[in-house]
């Protein structure tokens, strides 16, 4: 567990140009040890005052820039085993504050990925067909088929989040009054536990990232979104009025971690007051866990062979 004090595994000799060195199984257990650190596992004792915000690798920009680089290419090669085996799946959920970095996460982190392997949804507040239906309906119809990475960019956790922070929202949300309880975010914890254990059963891997970002570094992006002119439809006053929730908020994600992170579908806690070191982090984790699924290319029977090399004789016989 990544606690403030304890000391990362970071340095040069753990990731530097020296990866380049390094034969697929060796990247993979540096993969392995780099993102362990941030995984929470079982979420029993989780006290998100223990993780840190920031982390940062002790190396120039530039190599920064080559080892995320590196985790692209990496996690490119396995997704294309991972839709050739048509097998498994993979879910990852990005959960953040505002301006934390989730979508430049995805867009960096996935951005050598065959667009045809990869789905990427974002979940804002649910229409009026959504409320219709149980709370984890509208994600649900957007679980990635077999041979692909699905990507949820905010998901049913903001049933356990927003809604909790606003309890105005689930008096809106069509429940029978008997049913809204004291113990509701405890029934909807044991309702996610279970649904993403029978995603596990069916071959559907989740991995859910926290964006761990400060009070602060949130503040001096928001000022800088007000800033630049590219970056002004990315902010509003309601961003600006949420923060005014902020602890409300660390409570919220420090119960849903500790009840629903488990190690069939753990959470990762990532420090994103630095983005460049987040992106690492969470290319770290998904390598991690696809390798964990011992992924092939499908191999092809006797007789195809014999096929293939048929079709290959026909196309060298014939005359230019």
């Amino acid at each position: 567990m990544s606690k403030k004090n304890k000391k990362k595994e970071n340095d040069p000799d753990l990731i530097s140009d020296s990866l380049k060195k390094l034969n697929k199984k060796e990247l993979l257990e540096r993969a392995r040890k780099f993102s362990e650190q941030y995984c929470v596992g079982d979420g029993k004792d989780f006290k998100l005052k223990d993780w840190s915000t920031l982390d940062s690798l002790e190396e120039k920009k530039s190599s920064v820039k080559k080892i995320l680089k590196m985790g692209v290419k990496a996690l490119a090669a396995m997704q294309d085993t991972l839709y050739a085996q048509d097998k498994w799946s993979v879910l990852l959920i990005f959960q953040a504050m505002d301006a934390a970095g989730k979508d430049g996460a995805i867009k960096h982190v996935m951005s050598g990925i065959n667009p045809q392997g990869c789905q990427v949804f974002s979940f804002k507040a649910p229409s009026s067909e959504d409320l219709d239906h149980d709370f984890l309906w509208r994600c649900q119809k957007h679980l990635p088929e077999r041979g692909r990475i699905g990507i949820f960019n905010r998901s049913y956790y903001e049933e356990v989040l927003v809604v909790r922070v606003h309890e105005q929202i689930l008096k809106g949300q069509k429940i029978p009054e008997k049913l809204i309880t004291k113990d509701i975010w405890e029934n909807r914890f044991e309702d996610i536990r279970n649904f993403e254990k029978y995603l596990n059963r069916n071959g559907i891997v989740v991995i859910k990232f926290f964006l761990n970002v400060s009070k602060d570094e949130q503040k001096k992006r928001f000022i800088e979104r007000v800033d630049n002119p590219d970056k002004n439809w990315k902010f509003s006053a309601s961003d600006a009025k949420e923060r005014g929730y902020w602890n409300d908020y660390m409570h919220a994600y420090e119960e849903l971690i500790k009840n629903t992170s488990t190690k069939k579908a753990p959470w990762y806690v990532i420090p994103a007051d630095d983005k460049s070191y987040a992106r690492i982090a969470i290319a770290s984790a998904v390598i991690h866990a696809l390798d964990e699924m011992d992924l092939e290319y499908p191999k092809v029977s006797d007789e195809k062979m014999a096929e293939l090399n048929t079709v290959k004789q026909a196309l060298l016989d014939e005359k230019e």
